[in-house]
């Protein structure tokens, strides 16, 4: 009896698991399409690293709370929370013909803030795949 109820929960972390990346995945497929004169990226830590010291003029987004913010950030980075009701207004502050690379803690709120960017009309955006907990200060810049 007990056999039996290990492989049924493992079959359904499996299932739970897997339907979250096939999610993750398609959400991933339309999220990323840039439009025509557009770039749209998903980097990976490294990927995202070797971005920034190649494009330093990449402005920097980090959509996590304050709280968060506080307790690391990558450098440069620009806190505007995703949940402020002024999001928008203060994101459009920045400079849309610059490229612009964001991130939160694992991923989720930064993607709904690249389809805010793209809405707001910016040119070249860069998302770092699984967030800031992807990210190794002690190895990145």
């Amino acid at each position: 009896m007990f056999f039996r109820l290990m492989i049924w929960t493992i079959l359904i972390l499996a299932v739970i698991v897997g339907g979250w990346y096939w999610y993750e995945g398609d959400w991933d497929r339309q999220l990323f399409k840039a439009a025509p004169g557009c770039v749209c990226a998903n980097l990976n830590a490294g990927q995202a690293n070797a971005w920034l010291r190649e494009h330093p003029e990449t402005q920097v987004l980090d959509v996590r709370s304050a709280g968060e913010f506080e307790g690391g950030a990558l450098p440069k980075a620009v806190n505007i929370s995703i949940g402020d009701d002024t999001f928008d207004t203060k994101v459009a502050k920045l400079d849309k013909e610059k490229p612009v690379l964001v991130y939160c803690a694992g991923g989720f709120r930064s993607r709904k803030a690249v389809t805010r960017l793209k809405d707001l009309g910016f040119k070249n955006i860069q998302h770092i795949h699984r967030g800031y907990m992807s990210w190794k200060p002690d190895s990145q810049p």
